[in-house]
């Protein structure tokens, strides 16, 4: 991310307005951009040096030319540690390495061999973009990870496996009735595991707190009820998120099976499917990460008592601090 480059000037945050929705979805549309990752580490060098230029002074006004070097880092780069995530697991990458398991996990048939493989692969790419984009105030152990890991995948397999043998058994549901519910167990497991993936991979946030910074950028503090905000709120964005990915393409497929692609071969009908798991995931990514800010801003007074009295270096009293929620 472009605050990632150290300089004296505070930068804007975006060149859309981020107290609005629609502003925090024009940006988060250029976070996900999947042009961003044909960034290379020359444009990402290049980057920099205009934003430092901003930064220190040199370069009075944004510019067109700024405003493309802040999308590339900000796509690209983590906030804390200034580090390059790796390209499977940056948001602009998300929908293409998402696209691949969903389609699997939703696709009709799949036995308790299937069932057990792809969720556990939707699991695993789960774990490595959480970890990628957390907060880096702590960082997790090996060996918290692959509890943490363990944990998520059980949970994720667990679910499907047990509503996949539930949904046969409602008799007195008509086989419509059934067959859709069958099509929707993928999203009752994700959603669970979803949501336990991202607090047991982001649990030493809650329990060590992260950082929080005045506007200028200097640390003031460690905040646990800031990382609690910043944990849950991420949570619910993974089920804001996945539920129109995966709850509209099935449901329209068993629709579209029913009419235009009654009689088309698997293939066409597969290849449907992942248009339409596609189509939503494109539109939906910008409208479940703009929900909350990823910078947000926070009244001391809601924290930790410790933190209500905090002055910055010019002697100032903080009211508002700010932490990186991650994404």
């Amino acid at each position: 991310m472009a605050s990632s480059v150290p300089g004296d000037r505070p930068l804007p945050e975006s060149r859309y307005d981020l107290s609005t929705y629609w502003g925090r979805i024009k940006h988060c549309a250029e976070i996900s951009d999947p042009s961003m990752l044909l960034t290379t580490q020359a444009d990402l060098v290049k980057a920099r040096e205009i934003v430092k230029s901003y930064r220190d002074g040199t370069l009075k006004q944004p510019t067109p030319q700024f405003w493309h070097a802040k999308k590339e880092l900000d796509s690209t780069v983590h906030p804390d540690t200034g580090e390059t995530v790796l390209l499977p697991f940056r948001m602009s990458c998300c929908v293409i390495s998402n696209t691949v398991v969903t389609v699997g996990m939703l696709t009709p048939g799949l036995g308790t061999a299937g069932t057990l493989f792809w969720q556990w692969a939707n699991q695993s790419l789960n774990v490595a973009i959480n970890s990628a984009n957390a907060n880096k105030s702590h960082k997790l152990s090996t060996q918290q990870l692959l509890v943490n890991y363990g944990a998520a995948v059980g949970a994720s397999c667990g679910v499907a496996l047990g509503l996949n043998s539930l949904v046969p058994k409602l008799k007195h549901l008509s086989a419509n009735s059934r067959l859709i519910l069958g099509r929707l167990v993928p999203f009752a497991a994700v959603v669970t595991a979803g949501v336990i993936n991202v607090f047991l991979m982001r649990g030493n946030e809650i329990r060590k707190g992260i950082t929080v910074f005045d506007k200028d950028g200097e640390p003031v503090g460690n905040s646990k009820k800031a990382a609690f905000l910043a944990v849950g709120e991420t949570a619910l964005s993974r089920v804001i998120n996945a539920t129109p990915i995966m709850v509209i393409p099935p449901l329209l497929l068993v629709k579209l099976q029913r009419g235009a692609l009654g009689r088309k071969s698997k293939g066409i009908q597969t290849l449907a499917n992942l248009g339409l798991i596609t189509a939503t995931s494109f539109m939906v990514l910008p409208f479940a990460l703009a929900v909350f800010p990823q910078r947000q801003a926070i009244h001391v007074s809601k924290l930790e008592e410790e933190l209500h009295s905090r002055k910055n270096s010019k002697g100032q009293k903080i009211d508002l601090v700010y932490f990186n929620r991650g994404i």
